[in-house]
């Protein structure tokens, strides 16, 4: 069967959204995901594997973002020029070396390198991911597929970020990259045999597809998800001390808690989802203004979490359902402004909510670190609160572009 047969079988019924390349795709950015949220669980672990301070296991954190965030528009603008399929098959290749070398990694140096071998793929791999939705499925499901890619990293904090703490806890935080190297690999191989091989590059300069970044709309979209980005990472880069210390989390419950929290973000990955059909362009995004003033609230209630340890836990599970609530608007903003106004750079348009979050991920786990270590965990929920307000305002000053119907 050849993957033309393979793509067309996928978009020839309509009613059917989960073809088998759509799952592979989401499978994709749930290996993703797993790989860079794990860090997270097992931020203690490898502490102690390496000897060294969780504050600068952490900072893995904040240099994976920072790598990512610039590596992500240059990556894509590059790749757009290549044939998509061999393009994406190589930088998947790369992503399970890079795996492969964190679990051999024999001191931090070299684990810092191998994380930043996964960031300078990673972004680019979800923007090539965001070019197969016209291959793959149809444009009533435009929306649907981009808050399931996205998704993909939600699954990964339910499952796979949950699994890979147990299993560092159990037989030590290396055989956790030996399991995302497995899956990896194996999904490899099903990539090949199910993915369309068709492509689109762009016929435009690869300068001249950043003229994309002159465009007010665009800027204030990523602005807006940079700071919404790091109200969230100020705590989440420390989420399993913020369990186990504020709220009192025993350790063998941890894990526990990280499922329940990844639950919590698939719920807001889904229903973020539903928020993008609001509109087109700006709109969505722009919507989401009333929503980070929630999350500034329920920021600025974790400082108190330790008094009753209860709420404290519930007011996580809030803060994580809010979390990803902007990822599919943003995505809707940035593909529909460049379809309108600069369709030769629609793949780096494609990469841009990547590259966006990941600097709010950077900023946001790089302040929480400095928070952390000068003021202690109760701070970084007020501290995040101001970016999450940073965000709202921003969302205000998209609206004047909403387009008049």
């Amino acid at each position: 069967m050849n993957n033309a047969t393979v793509s067309d079988r996928a978009t020839s019924s309509p009613d059917r959204f989960f073809t088998l390349p759509v799952m592979v795709l989401i499978a994709a950015s749930f290996m993703l995901g797993m790989s860079e949220f794990v860090v997270v669980g097992i931020l203690p672990d490898i502490a102690r594997g390496l000897n060294v301070t969780e504050v600068t296991v952490g900072n893995l954190v904040s240099v994976f973002a920072f790598f990512y965030a610039p590596c992500t528009p240059l990556g894509s603008a590059i790749t757009a020029r290549f044939p998509r399929f061999a393009t994406h098959m190589t930088l998947m290749a790369v992503f399970l070396a890079g795996n492969v070398l964190c679990a051999f990694a024999p001191n931090y140096p070299v684990l810092l390198v191998a994380r930043l071998l996964i960031a300078a793929v990673s972004g680019t791999l979800v923007a090539i991911a965001m070019t197969y939705a016209n291959d793959v499925t149809q444009e009533k499901f435009r929306t649907q597929f981009i808050a399931w890619v996205f998704s993909g990293f939600s699954i990964a904090s339910v499952v796979g970020v949950p699994a890979g703490t147990w299993i560092a806890d159990s037989f030590g935080w290396r055989w956790t990259f030996h399991l995302i190297s497995l899956l990896t690999a194996v999904l490899l191989v099903v990539m090949v045999i199910v993915l369309p091989r068709n492509s689109h590059p762009v016929k435009v300069g690869f300068l001249s597809q950043f003229r994309l970044f002159f465009d007010r709309r665009i800027q204030l979209g990523v602005i807006d998800v940079v700071f919404g980005a790091a109200a969230s990472y100020v705590f989440y880069t420390y989420l399993t001390p913020i369990m186990r210390d504020e709220i009192g989390v025993p350790t063998q419950y941890l894990s526990l808690g990280l499922v329940v929290f990844g639950v919590a973000c698939l719920w807001s990955n889904l229903y973020g989802g539903k928020l993008a059909n609001r509109g087109r362009g700006v709109e969505p995004l722009a919507r989401v203004r009333p929503i980070y003033c929630v999350q500034a609230v329920c920021l600025c209630l974790l400082a108190f979490a330790s008094w009753v340890p209860g709420a404290g836990a519930l007011l996580l599970v809030a803060l994580g359902m809010l979390m990803y609530l902007q990822n599919a608007s943003s995505q809707v903003l940035y593909m529909d402004v460049a379809a309108q106004s600069h369709p030769g750079s629609l793949n780096l348009a494609a990469s841009l909510n990547s590259m966006s979050f990941n600097i709010g991920i950077a900023v946001g786990s790089a302040v929480g670190g400095v928070v952390n270590d000068m003021l202690g965990l109760a701070w970084l929920g007020p501290v995040g609160a101001v970016f999450a307000l940073l965000a709202a305002g921003t969302a205000t000053m998209l609206r004047p572009f909403i387009e008049r119907k």
